[in-house]
């Protein structure tokens, strides 16, 4: 059985061109028997934000705490702590702690792209 606490897991800046005050957790991957997906815990800072990117892989995202803006496919949309998000395979997306506050999120996506490495960008 893995337990694990993101707080006992090291944070990696995200430095994909176009991330500011981006940090990410490996939870669950590969190098963990994981034979499906990663979890990854993502920590936007207050101003910051993910780069506006796309990518040929599904995400799941699960908000965890604070709140922000989903820029997802062109639409711009609120989102707080309990908001879960499908991002389909390649459509842009970003991820913006624009409201006042630190965004953390969960997400998920499939292993084959995840390399048992930190992968940058969400």
């Amino acid at each position: 059985m893995l337990i694990r606490n993101v707080s006992e897991m090291p944070e990696a800046p995200v430095t994909m061109p176009g991330a500011e005050e981006v940090g990410m957790r490996l939870l669950l991957g590969r190098a963990d028997g994981a034979p499906t997906f990663a979890m990854r815990h993502f920590t936007v800072k207050t101003g910051g934000h993910t780069p506006r990117h796309q990518h040929n892989y599904e995400h799941g995202i699960y908000v965890v705490g604070g709140r922000g803006t989903a820029e997802i496919g062109g639409e711009s949309r609120a989102v707080k702590a309990g908001d879960s998000l499908f991002v389909q395979p390649n459509v842009q997306h970003q991820f913006r702690a624009d409201r006042g506050e630190p965004l953390q999120f969960l997400c998920m996506v499939p292993t084959t792209f995840d390399c048992g490495q930190p992968t940058p960008g969400a």
